[in-house]
């Protein structure tokens, strides 16, 4: 009767740890049943994001493209705004007023950015100018050059016919 007693209490014993089991196994099969499609909206949106801000540190890649600490930062900072219930154009405005515009990978056109949006432009002008007076230049003096080589007035030829009859004399 021993060996009874144990196995029934073993029974006894094991139901709520079965019972645990199954609510846990039930748990998760909920959890596994939630649309994952809310976290691929959430991750397309912070990609699309990341895209349209800039790296601090690298400065010339996007903060998705970016490996550098503190772009991994911004990233867990921007994915807390979006999770918190922030529209993209709130996170911006926030990540613009903490680090300025140069955040934005591209920035927008006023007063303070004509400089960074126009002066490639502006140097590019200013190099086709430098060129086209060195060009002038060059062509002004190719022409001088051309007519002090050759005698085209009357008196330098008779200048040589007179020099020549010196010489065969």
């Amino acid at each position: 009767m021993g060996t009874r007693r144990r196995a029934r209490r073993a029974r006894v014993a094991g139901a709520p740890g079965g019972i645990t089991a199954a609510i846990a196994c039930f748990a998760v099969a909920l959890w596994a049943s939630t649309p994952v499609w809310s976290d691929v909206a959430l991750d397309t949106r912070l990609k699309s994001l990341e895209t349209q801000l800039r790296c601090l540190v690298c400065q010339n890649q996007t903060l998705a493209e970016s490996n550098a600490p503190l772009a991994e930062d911004l990233r867990k900072e921007v994915r807390e705004l979006a999770v918190s219930g922030k529209s993209d154009d709130e996170i911006r405005a926030y990540l613009v007023a903490r680090y300025g515009d140069f955040v934005l990978y591209k920035p927008p056109v006023k007063p303070t950015t004509y400089l960074l949006w126009f002066g490639p432009f502006l140097l590019l002008a200013c190099g086709i100018v430098v060129w086209w007076i060195v060009v002038r230049r060059r062509a002004v003096r190719g022409g001088a050059e051309e007519a002090i080589a050759e005698p085209s007035t009357p008196a330098d030829d008779d200048a040589l016919a007179h020099a020549r009859a010196l010489l065969d004399e």
